[in-house]
């Protein structure tokens, strides 16, 4: 039992540090929450359910098909490590978010569907850290994937909604301390985690025994 909790728990640092991280989505929900409402920032937070839908089954499925090429899977799980080590640069250096509230046609649930589709980091994810974690995930148990991929997407849509109703509630509260600390702790822990991919990743290449 304790292997699927692990996983669960990977799911939900990976999830939080995504969710609550400053992005091009994260921005959106609170531009929208701020010009809008509440609920307007809540539309776009779960916009990640919809558009990584299919990047996640691609990635899978291409992984799935390379699981005996084990110097292409290591060196998907080393530039896991170096897209983990740039999201936790990105968190320890963080001094805030710069918010815009620039008006726009769009509905804001179509504008979080666009701005999710146009930005790189779902597909850099899925292809580099979430997709090969799944399939670990997988070979353990059914409910080890399922724990993982259920607690990354409930903490990632989740931490969006709390961070609109906070913003809703105070709308210094992302350059506040609280927020920056946060932010910095999950840095460090994306950092443990790339170190992980980067054992997993020299074990495929043969340079580390398992």
């Amino acid at each position: 039992m304790i292997e699927p909790l692990l996983f669960l728990l990977s799911g939900a640092l990976l999830g939080l540090a995504a969710g609550i991280s400053p992005g091009p989505l994260l921005t959106l929900v609170v531009s929208e929450t701020l010009r809008q409402s509440r609920k307007a920032g809540m539309a776009i937070a779960i916009a990640p359910i919809l558009t990584d839908m299919p990047i996640v089954i691609v990635s899978i499925f291409v992984l799935t098909k390379l699981s005996e090429a084990n110097f292409v899977l290591g060196t998907i799980s080393i530039l896991g490590a170096l897209f983990l080590g740039y999201l936790a640069y990105e968190n320890i250096t963080v001094k805030g978010m710069e918010i815009s509230n620039r008006q726009a046609k769009e509905a804001s649930f179509r504008k979080g569907i666009i701005a999710n589709v146009l930005s790189p980091c779902p597909y850099l994810f899925w292809i580099t850290v979430g997709a090969p974690t799944t399939l670990n995930a997988f070979r353990e148990s059914f409910l080890s994937a399922f724990l993982f991929i259920g607690s990354f997407y409930v903490l990632l849509v989740g931490s969006k909604i709390f961070v609109a109703h906070l913003v809703d509630k105070s709308r210094s509260f992302l350059r506040g301390p609280a927020y920056l600390s946060v932010i910095k702790a999950l840095g460090f822990i994306l950092l443990l985690l790339a170190a992980f991919f980067i054992k997993d990743g020299l074990q495929l290449f043969g340079l580390l025994q398992q």
